[in-house]
């Protein structure tokens, strides 16, 4: 039982010093920031509302009249 108790201890030991995963939300926040910024850009740039620049893009990726 003693050996378990240890194995199990050295398991939450090493996970807690795993750090790779941070690396991926690192990367997941700045493509989220970017995507933002992105959306806000180009909404600026068509003039619309962003009900109708999102509906605009919709369009267009569906296979709708892009103008």
């Amino acid at each position: 039982m003693n050996t378990f108790l240890q194995a199990a201890s050295n398991s939450v030991k090493s996970f807690a010093r795993d750090d790779e995963g941070a690396q991926v939300v690192e990367y997941a926040l700045i493509i989220a920031v970017v995507s933002v910024i992105l959306v806000v850009a180009l909404r600026d740039l068509t003039g619309a509302s962003f009900t109708g620049f999102i509906n605009r893009v919709s369009a267009c990726l569906s296979g709708g009249a892009c103008s």
